[in-house]
């Protein structure tokens, strides 16, 4: 996926890309297969692209969907991406990043993004947003899945799936955070003479 910088101007020009399944598995599939985010479809990534003076300013949605494991019920569901981006890239010109990664990651593709990617530099004719789309939807994948809110998930006993059948393991309540206090009080109030006052 990539821009010709020589065929922007001022006027935003609106431009459709896209993410093939098989890019997508390539670069966003993890290694554990099963927790690894499936995609049933191409990613659709469309964007506004100009330039003001040598300044590039891209503006745009990534839609489509992926297929995500549960965190609590291990159970695969689908869930929507529709990712909103802004970004501007100055023309890097003389300036060359400081780690060497940076430095070949910018004559390779062309851009090199900034911490928050909302901005970076750009050099010569071609940006390719590969590594751009990459973290963009990296991103969207939540840190903790969950398939609906209500989800009961597995029984840490005897793993059955409680949103589909019940068991007989007893629940057990995880000791309160305070308990420790609790006891400590308890020492102290032992501790404590019981006669009367002493001058």
């Amino acid at each position: 996926m990539r821009i010709l910088v020589d065929q922007l101007d001022a006027t935003p020009r609106t431009l459709l890309l896209e993410a093939s399944r098989a890019w997508l598995d390539a670069h966003l599939g993890a290694e554990e297969e099963d927790l690894s985010p499936g995609f049933e479809e191409p990613l659709e990534i469309r964007l506004e692209a100009h330039c003001i003076a040598e300044a590039v300013f891209l503006e745009g949605q990534a839609s489509g969907s992926f297929s995500l494991a549960c965190g609590r019920c291990l159970t695969r569901y689908r869930a929507p991406i529709r990712e909103h981006f802004r970004l501007a890239l100055e023309p890097a010109g003389t300036r060359v990043p400081a780690d060497p990664e940076g430095a070949r990651v910018l004559a390779k593709e062309g851009m090199i993004l900034c911490d928050e990617l909302e901005s970076g530099w750009y050099q010569g004719s071609e940006i390719h947003l590969d590594r751009f789309i990459q973290e963009l939807v990296a991103l969207a994948v939540p840190v903790q899945p969950v398939c609906r809110e209500e989800c009961r998930g597995l029984c840490p006993h005897c793993g059955v799936d409680r949103n589909q059948q019940s068991c007989e393991c007893a629940e057990l309540r995880p000791e309160s955070p305070f308990a420790a206090l609790a006891s400590l009080r308890s020492a102290l109030a032992g501790a404590r003479p019981t006669g009367g006052n002493e001058r």
